[in-house]
């Protein structure tokens, strides 16, 4: 199943604590499992964005699903495909 990274940022208008916002993450759960997605990790981040999350999911049109489902929830979203580095050394062979 291919792979994707949600990096997520709270939208601070939507959530007046921070026990509301952690409050998010059984939903965000629901959701990808719903759509047919695999949570495999999530993350709280310090830096550049707020939150990270990995997910498997065998169709691109559920990844975009998920994505904007995680956004329903008040979180700004970039949704990126991840490639593990052990299936570089077979993607770079052919080129």
């Amino acid at each position: 199943m291919p792979t994707y990274t949600v990096l997520a940022d709270a939208d601070e208008a939507q959530f007046q604590n921070p026990q509301e916002l952690v409050s998010i993450w059984g939903g965000i759960r629901e959701d990808i499992d719903r759509l047919g997605g695999e949570l495999e990790d999530s993350y709280a981040l310090v830096g550049g964005h707020d939150f990270m999350l990995t997910f498997e999911v065998d169709e691109e049109d559920a990844a975009l699903q998920i994505a904007l489902a995680i956004e329903g929830r008040g979180l700004d979203t970039e949704t990126l495909r991840s490639i593990p580095i052990d299936r570089m050394g077979d993607l770079v062979e052919d080129v």
